[in-house]
């Protein structure tokens, strides 16, 4: 589905250094293109193509692209050439922005172990919560995605992540995300030090708790001992509406992993919010003050980037607009898609969706999906997205652990003209994918061509 402009595209070096099969993937999706500026909601690229963003760097632009009040503060940081990353010294912007992140969480959270990503906070996590409890067991939501490091590895149950690795930690155990029965079984065993849980599961195809779910598992936890942690990587920083989606559901955890978001998509940055009695199991003695650390934790970049990325969504009410926006799009995407046979649900919180596509009852339709999945379970989500973006001009991803949901996650900063394009440009591809088999029979070439490159 290249075209020769798009292929010649490939970038040498990278593909030579880096990862030579991502940049074959983009050429045979027609996704390899120059970008020359990025700003807000819109992509340019260097041959003149405006490209609307619903994907945000998974969830990393809530503010959008390059925000002018984030570069400005980004630009005076390195104006001031102050202490960038000293190590020796009392980095007083991390304390400014931990107290910014405590006091819009709230509950328990009053501490704050500053890293360079998601990930990274999930395995401080894991450390932390051993050490409070004195329990090596690790208890976390089947189909949760919390990272590609190691210890964030062994709270997947996605053979699609963890296989070829090698094992992974022992005493980690997966429960079904939303059954309370399965999580009280394990937890009464008290072998677990904390339940690791995502408050929307977003790579698993944005799915929602069941009502009262997370506040029965927090009382569990409570119960028996184990800390209540939520992933909150994605669903954080006023992407479903609250500061934290862990407000929508009444609850305070003990635990709380931000990233993504928190630096404004500008500099790598994440946090790990925590109770006073979990930081003190840790940071207990002098001698233990530098038990758990990391390099670019805190450095002047990330802070300042931090502290205008609060500025800029408290300033702009970004938040509660976001949740009003978000509701309105799924309601106008339920009203335009619903009536097509492949649309199984519509569903979401705040900026973050995701339309659910399930198999065509055409006959003659169902038959060229299935060709599809012969060939690789993510074809047909591939498909959408390569047809969105190159018809429509607008770039979105599948979910990463359920190939047939689109995720929709746009900057909190967009508008309401925008993401009537986005609905426009939906119908469109759902309406062809239902009346026309080119849909099908076009891709199936591409589909042939990419199985040797996934």
């Amino acid at each position: 589905m290249a075209d020769a402009k798009t292929s010649s595209v490939q970038q040498p070096l990278y593909a030579k250094y880096v990862n030579p099969q991502w940049v074959r993937l983009l050429d045979v999706l027609g996704m390899n293109v120059r970008y020359a500026s990025c700003l807000g909601s819109e992509l340019f690229t260097e041959d003149g193509r405006r490209i609307l963003d619903f994907n945000s760097g998974y969830c990393v632009h809530n503010v959008g692209h390059n925000h002018p009040g984030v570069v400005r503060a980004v630009k005076a940081e390195l104006d001031r050439n102050g202490p960038a990353m000293l190590q020796g010294h009392v980095p007083e912007l991390a304390g400014e922005l931990a107290q910014r992140l405590c006091g819009q969480a709230g509950g328990r959270l009053s501490k704050v172990f500053f890293c360079s990503s998601g990930s990274e906070g999930v395995e401080a996590v894991i450390k932390f919560a051993r050490a409070h409890t004195r329990r090596p067991g690790i208890l976390y939501a089947s189909g949760g995605f919390h990272g590609l490091t190691c210890g964030a590895l062994s709270l997947m149950d996605n053979p699609f992540w963890t296989a070829e690795f090698g094992p992974l930690l022992p005493e980690t155990q997966p429960v079904p995300f939303g059954d309370i029965g399965q999580l009280e079984k394990h937890l009464s065993s008290r072998k677990f030090a904390a339940f690791v849980v995502e408050p929307i599961q977003a790579e698993a195809g944005v799915l929602i708790p069941p009502p009262n779910y997370l506040e029965q598992a927090q009382s569990l936890c409570r119960c028996h001992g184990t800390l209540f942690v939520l992933d909150e990587v994605q669903t954080g920083m006023y992407r479903t509406g609250p500061f934290l989606a862990a407000h929508h559901f009444r609850v305070e955890p003990d635990m709380v992993v931000l990233a993504k978001a928190i630096s404004g998509g500008l500099v790598p940055s994440g946090a790990v919010l925590m109770s006073d009695a979990v930081y003190n199991s840790v940071y207990s003695s002098f001698k233990r003050s530098i038990i758990h650390t990391s390099t670019y934790s805190e450095n002047s970049l990330s802070m300042r980037a931090g502290l205008a990325t609060m500025d800029v969504l408290a300033d702009g009410n970004l938040g509660e607009r976001g949740e009003r926006l978000g509701r309105q799009l799924r309601e106008k995407l339920t009203s335009r898609l619903s009536r097509y046979d492949m649309i199984k649900e519509i569903r979401g919180l705040g900026m973050m969706s995701g339309i659910e596509f399930r198999p065509p009852k055409k006959f003659r339709l169902r038959i060229l999906f299935e060709a599809f999945s012969r060939i690789h379970p993510a074809m047909f989500g591939q498909v959408l997205v390569m047809r969105l973006f190159r018809d429509k001009a607008i770039y979105s991803q599948i979910c990463g652990n359920n190939f047939m949901v689109l995720k929709v996650a746009p900057a909190l900063v967009i508008n309401e003209s925008q993401l009537d394009e986005f609905v426009d440009a939906m119908e469109a591809i759902v309406d062809l994918m239902h009346a026309s088999t080119g849909f099908w029979t076009e891709a199936l070439g591409m589909a042939r061509r990419v199985i040797n490159v996934i």
